[in-house]
């Protein structure tokens, strides 16, 4: 960590975990398979396709994760919106969220704005909805290369209005997502603020990306030994997608704007991957602010380790921080008035 955390900051930095074998064994065959198989497409990107419309064929990637079905108990409600889809998950413990409007979470998926959507993370999402008693809105934001990065703010504050719509306070809504996703809930906190709404009670965020420029996270030393994601994935991406010229607006990424007002938030992420640089920025935009922020590092653990909790000990620990992080906000034991972490 590069981090300076004082004894009087609002940043905690928690080292959660000794990476037990499971997640010791995924962690090398990452390094040996994953991180240079995408980091080989990242350059081909790059250097050869140039182009976003080669990300159309990745909206193909869905259907098969089908398989993924939701813990028992989950229920699922399908929603509608002009330009987008969304659904509902939430056990069968839990009151109808249309019904009942108490707390919720607002679901943004990863997948890198060109892959995953609904089916990819819905046993995810509904784990961490049934962990934590509350219903979870998974939203299925428009993607590369039809959608700007605007267009999919824009479905994000949409989706926050719908449930303010419903009547649920906002102080009992806590945006989430992973990855891409992740950096999605950051910059919809902001965008709440400059659209004059109410600010939502927290994040909770899975190795967020919020930094669309790819030079900060190409510098972090974490880059050779990210045990999934090379930096040149998110750059490729980042570079087809998103930039002019060359370069990204930098107002797009949620690092770059001040944090005055934020909600509270928890981040995770693992200790070895590259977005740590990401997450590093994100904590010092709220050590500036004094808004409480927990950082916690998952020893080896690789991206989005949280969607392997069928079989990895140390990710059913970090759905299990997650949940006892939402039910205190929904519980008013951490908010904006309140630095407890």
């Amino acid at each position: 960590m590069s981090i300076a955390v004082s004894p009087t900051s609002s940043v905690t930095v928690e080292l959660a975990n000794e990476a037990d074998w499971r997640t010791r064994l995924v962690y090398r065959a990452g390094r040996r398979i994953a991180h240079p198989l995408l980091g080989t497409l990242g350059r081909i990107g790059i250097d050869v396709v140039r182009t976003k419309q080669v990300f159309a064929v990745t909206s193909y990637t869905d259907a098969p994760a089908a398989i993924l079905v939701p813990p028992r108990g989950t229920r699922r409600r399908a929603v509608s919106f002009e330009n987008f889809g969304a659904e509902w998950l939430w056990d069968n413990s839990v009151p109808d969220p249309v019904a009942r409007q108490g707390g919720a979470i607002l679901y943004f998926h990863g997948g890198g704005f060109i892959v995953c959507r609904l089916r990819t993370h819905r046993r995810l999402v509904a784990r961490i909805a049934k962990a934590s008693g509350l219903p979870a809105l998974s939203v299925d934001f428009r993607q590369l290369p039809r959608a700007s990065y605007t267009d999919i703010i824009d479905d994000a504050v949409e989706s926050y209005r719908y449930l303010l719509g419903l009547g649920f306070p906002a102080e009992k809504i806590i945006l989430a997502g992973d990855s891409a996703g992740g950096g999605v809930a950051f910059r919809l906190a902001i965008a709440t603020r400059e659209r004059g709404l109410p600010m939502p009670g927290a994040i909770a965020a899975i190795a967020p990306w919020a930094d669309l420029d790819w030079t900060y996270r190409n510098a972090h030393p974490n880059g050779p030994f990210d045990p999934l994601i090379p930096p040149i994935g998110y750059e490729a991406v980042a570079r087809l997608g998103f930039a002019e010229n060359g370069m990204v607006d930098p107002a797009l990424s949620a690092v770059n704007h001040d944090f005055t007002g934020m909600p509270p938030a928890l981040i995770q992420t693992g200790s070895k991957e590259c977005v740590l640089a990401d997450a590093e920025q994100l904590a010092r935009r709220y050590a500036a602010a004094d808004i409480p922020l927990t950082l916690q590092l998952w020893d080896r653990a690789i991206h989005i380790h949280q969607a392997g909790a069928d079989l990895l000990p140390d990710a059913r620990r970090a759905i299990a921080d997650l949940a006892a992080f939402n039910r205190r906000v929904i519980a008013g034991d951490i908010g904006p008035r309140n630095t407890a972490a």
